[in-house]
């Protein structure tokens, strides 16, 4: 079975993604359209993406003394990607858009990460005009968001900095008002940015005509001093090169200067800065400063950045599913080709018999197992997730307030299982390749090594988890909560009508039960920080409860006789059998409040 396989079961027979078409946005739509679509990306991954991915690990990004180079062949990928139209997918037809819904662009985009996940690195870009579209001018959507859905402009987001890494709360960039006029000026109010941003992924190139920066900084409030934490910050388009009004380029170079490229384990197809801001190496209208426009309205920078954070947090749990199902593909495959060992009988291995696939070893078939139940549950929890998107957007008023609910407890989990978990899956494949999995002649290695990043950007796993039990499942009266729990127990429901399936039903129900018990249990006290103490734990067993749930639905779909339908009932059994029960142990920690780690003193280690 291939992924193209697994996408068209998880859009078609379970999410029934076709029904979308119903609705007034897609009705242009149509299963065909669709299939078109994803036969196009499909066909781009394997061309332009696939060959190369050995080819950006080991060809990083250099900086000449003049520019960044990167390898011809992601030049040409990004011009493949730029050309299908995906960059502007999702929008309206009347700006060149497809009008795509999110769940078969998210689908689509699965291909090119299953085949190089570090090159091209568009995730950015189309986060960056979104956010431009929900929160930009008319004049900063036509300047800035356009020229990036066409492919001649790249984005960035431009958040941490070297002493404040993820405490955005202590960002110190700052943004003063550019003189006499500045709020007139038809790009938004105007002002001078002056600071550092670290980690910043693909913040410079000549990939394209001009990189777009979303920057956050903090505007000096009456005193001349920064409003202290995140009421004080403000989002800005700082770009690379001038504009105009029409967002054609001026010839004049903005103050954002390359301090250094970020040389890194994994993802080394992407590059990966330290930009300085207003520095002075290039003046801009005779002084220092960065040029930067504001988005909205002063402090409510974090908010707007929000909307591009959100999204880019699916796009990294999608990320790091693709390189689980990439090893898992992988070591699918070695595990069939190599021979080694000999089947057992009464007496032991029979040396007159020949080598065995290691496929046939029990142990092996375990590791796949564990693969495929965190690939494939991953996946599906994905593009579910891509379905809730489309729902808040284009479903009844009452359905929207739901998938809006859902989508904010569910997006913590979107994004770090999958990081955690198919982690853990490439670990597995490296394992079924034995020695060779640990060198460099199998891809296996590497696929660890990129999906190592995605436990930390885009919001560390331990911050996921504090915005999961510290706000998301309390957040309007545990109004999330309630609403997941029940289309869990819709689930469950049906599942008791099938035999086979009953008693996955019933440990479902209790999983959750528990699960709600200890997040109950976690806020008793008045103290936040015993609370809070245990949220990874507590995000592990959420997170392994939804993914029983995902693979407890996807299992009813799965009923036929083929052996992709079996596999898939296999698979969702493993989950149930061997990683269902996991939550008891970090459960446990969480409703007892257990403070081992909070009170460890410091010089005890």
């Amino acid at each position: 079975m291939n992924l193209r396989h697994t996408i068209d079961f998880l859009l078609n027979d379970w999410l029934q993604v076709t029904q979308l078409c119903d609705r007034e946005r897609f009705t242009d739509h149509s299963r065909e359209t669709f299939d078109a679509v994803l036969d196009t990306c499909e066909r781009i991954a394997r061309e332009k993406y696939a060959p190369f991915n050995r080819t950006v690990d080991v060809q990083e990004p250099r900086f000449d003394g003049d520019k960044v180079v990167l390898p011809a062949c992601t030049h040409e990928a990004l011009k493949a990607y730029a050309a299908s139209g995906m960059l502007s997918a999702a929008q309206d037809h009347d700006i060149g858009g497809m009008q795509l819904p999110y769940t078969v662009e998210a689908a689509a985009n699965a291909f090119f990460a299953c085949a190089s996940v570090s090159i091209g690195a568009s995730m950015l870009t189309v986060a960056n005009a979104n956010l431009l579209m929900a929160h930009g001018s008319a004049a900063q959507k036509k300047a800035f968001a356009m020229p990036q859905f066409s492919g001649h402009f790249a984005g960035t987001m431009c958040l941490s900095e070297p002493q404040a890494g993820s405490s955005l709360s202590d960002i110190a960039t700052k943004a003063t008002p550019d003189g006499e006029g500045h709020e007139q000026d038809p790009l938004g109010p105007r002002f001078r940015l002056a600071g550092h941003k670290m980690w910043i992924s693909t913040g410079d190139h000549e990939l394209t005509d001009n990189i777009v920066h979303l920057v956050l900084a903090k505007i000096p409030g009456a005193d001349g001093k920064p409003v202290p934490g995140t009421r004080g910050i403000s989002l800005f388009i700082v770009p690379k090169h001038l504009v105009n009004d029409e967002g054609q380029l001026t010839g004049e170079r903005n103050d954002v200067s390359l301090a250094g490229l970020n040389h890194k384990l994994g993802w080394r197809g992407t590059v990966n800065t330290l930009l300085n801001f207003g520095e002075g190496r290039h003046l801009v209208r005779g002084k220092a400063g960065a040029i930067g426009y504001l988005v909205g309205a002063p402090g409510d920078g974090l908010r707007c950045m929000f909307h591009m954070m959100n999204e880019a947090r699916i796009g990294v749990g999608l990320a790091a599913t693709m390189l689980g199902m990439a090893g898992y593909f992988a070591s699918l495959d070695y595990a069939r080709q190599r021979t080694q060992g000999r089947p057992l009988g009464a007496a032991g291995k029979d040396p007159s018999q020949p080598p065995v696939p290691l496929i046939r070893h029990a142990d092996i078939k375990r590791m796949l197992l564990a693969q495929k139940a965190y690939g494939e549950g991953a996946l599906a929890l994905a593009l579910y997730g891509a379905k809730l998107v489309d729902d808040t957007h284009t479903a009844s008023p009452a359905s929207q307030r739901e998938a809006r609910a859902l989508l904010e407890v569910l997006t913590p989990i979107i994004k770090s299982w999958p990081s955690e978990w198919c982690l853990e899956a490439n670990s597995l494949a490296i394992q079924i390749h034995g020695g060779y999995g640990y060198t460099r002649d199998f891809p296996v290695e590497q696929y660890w090594r990129d999906n190592r990043l995605n436990m930390i950007h885009e919001g560390t796993h331990g911050i996921q988890a504090m915005d999961l039990l510290g706000r998301k499942v309390v957040m309007d009266q545990g109004q999330c909560l309630k609403w997941l729990g029940q289309r869990i127990d819709d689930t469950c429901q049906k599942a008791l009508a099938h035999p086979t399936l009953a008693a996955m039903a019933n440990a479902l129900q209790q999983a959750w039960a528990d699960v709600v018990n200890a997040t109950q249990s976690a806020w008793q006290g008045q103290d936040p920080n015993l609370s809070l103490a245990n949220a990874v734990p507590y995000m592990q067993a959420f997170g392994h409860t939804v993914i029983a749930w995902i693979w407890l639905d996807v299992a009813m779909a799965s009923q036929g006789e083929g052996a992709s339908s079996l596999g898939r009932r296999q698979a969702c059994q493993f989950f149930f059998r061997y990683e269902l029960p996991k939550i008891s142990a970090w459960l446990a920690v969480v409703a007892s409040r257990d403070d081992t780690c909070a009170n460890m003193p410091d010089d005890a280690f």
